[in-house]
């Protein structure tokens, strides 16, 4: 039987902020997306104050004079850099691990002899330990239960920020599931919430009770897939891409063993600007990128090292060029000669539609327009001509715009001239 654990942190953006500035603990604080924009993450003080995810700082400046609300602007470096030591942790309570976005990943537990609930109770407290952040973990059979096992885990104090289904009878589960409402389900958006709940399936339970050959046929094979997940049947391995457009990845294992930079430079490359096609392809843009190296775990003689590291990008964006340049400036921090790399990997993540691209003052316009033009250019003559008939042959030359950012916090991590000073 299959068991999956999914670990997220609370409020990321917001945890990151307070790990370097503990004066930030237990007040309303909201970060801000580029150029000051709208909020992407709320403390649970600001939840409970009704404002909503990406609502417009211009909209709450009423209620913030009110109750203190702190705006910071966004940090992504931080985050990316605190994300990277998230993931660098959770990597090793499990040899499987799937990075499912900035602050979230799945680590696959099959064959794991011991008590699962102290197990992430041992997750939560080494994460909070090491890196300060607090994070909860949702333990199930399938990946769209321990989303949902998360969701408990975070909403219901009782189970102490960790949430094992697989502890439970199945009446225990059904009762939970009955107080969950259908649209906090993994990959059930708003417009089929509205369908489902139409149609009196408003809660998990009631969708996990629902004839699978009429969501099949009434919406589509995912749907009913994620019926058969909710019944506790695994229908998603840890290595699968989610399908609701939040990541893509593009991953090879090689034909020989690769030692030299210059080679793994080539590869990721190559994924990158495989993965820049699909992103343009379903019409979204890219907010960071994750590249990943690893040796083979079967070559047991060989020295074993296995590493990753997400870059986040200045401005959302589905330029190969740009993402290139990002993904091997991030492969360059991980390589370390003396290994034979037997796979290697990039993905997209944070993804947004293309319709929501938000300008800074630095953008140049015409510049846009025409990478724009350069892309469909470039995806037309090789949907055409076939695959790989035009390929980039360097990272670009694409640079950063600054953005707006009136209250950024310092990049403790990853700046020298920004280190944290304490003072005694």
């Amino acid at each position: 039987m299959s068991t999956f654990a999914l670990i997220d942190g609370n409020n990321f953006y917001v945890s990151c902020e307070r790990v370097f500035n503990p004066a930030l603990e237990g007040k309303p604080v909201v970060v801000l997306s580029n150029n000051d924009g709208c909020a992407v993450a709320r403390s649970q003080e600001v939840k409970a104050l009704g404002v909503r995810m990406g609502m417009p700082w211009f909209q709450m400046q009423a209620l913030a004079r009110k109750h203190g609300i702190i705006a910071l602007s966004s940090n992504y470096t931080l985050y990316a850099d605190m994300s990277n030591r998230m993931m660098a942790i959770l990597r090793q309570f499990s040899p499987h691990q799937e990075i499912y976005s900035i602050d979230e990943c799945f680590l696959g537990l099959d064959g794991f002899n011991l008590d699962l609930s102290d197990y992430g109770q041992q997750i939560r407290q080494q994460v909070r330990r090491w890196i300060g952040i607090p994070v909860c973990v949702g333990i199930a059979p399938t990946k769209t239960l321990a989303k949902l096992a998360n969701h408990a885990a975070k909403k219901q104090p009782q189970w102490d920020g960790v949430c094992d289904l697989s502890s439970l009878s199945e009446a225990e589960r059904d009762r939970l599931m009955d107080g969950i409402e259908v649209g906090e389900i993994w990959g059930v958006g708003r417009k089929l919430r509205e369908q489902l709940t139409a149609m009196r399936l408003s809660t998990a339970l009631a969708l996990k009770q629902a004839d699978t050959a009429f969501i099949r046929k009434r919406f589509s094979v995912v749907l009913e897939r994620t019926v058969q997940e909710l019944r506790g049947i695994s229908c998603l391995g840890v290595e699968e891409v989610a399908s609701n457009k939040r990541q893509i990845v593009c991953s090879r294992s090689f034909g020989l063993p690769v030692l030299r930079l210059a080679e793994l430079n080539e590869a990721v490359s190559s994924y990158a600007a495989r993965a820049a096609e699909k992103l343009r392809r379903q019409f979204s843009l890219a907010g960071a990128i994750h590249v990943y190296i690893t040796t083979s775990p079967f070559r047991e003689k060989d020295p074993q090292y296995s590493q990753g590291i997400t870059i986040p990008l200045p401005e959302a964006s589905d330029d190969t060029s740009k993402l290139i340049r990002a993904v091997q400036w991030g492969l360059k921090q991980i390589f370390r000669p003396g290994y034979r790399y037997a796979k290697a990997g990039v993905m997209l993540i944070e993804l947004g539609p293309a319709g929501n691209r938000q300008s800074s003052f630095f953008t140049d316009e015409e510049k846009e327009s025409r990478s724009s033009k350069l892309m469909q250019t470039l995806d037309s003559i090789n949907r055409k001509m076939g695959k790989d008939t035009l390929f980039p042959a360097s990272s670009g030359i694409a640079r950063p715009w600054r953005m707006k950012q009136g209250n950024k916090s310092s990049c403790y991590t990853t700046d020298w001239r920004e280190l944290a000073e304490v003072r005694c």
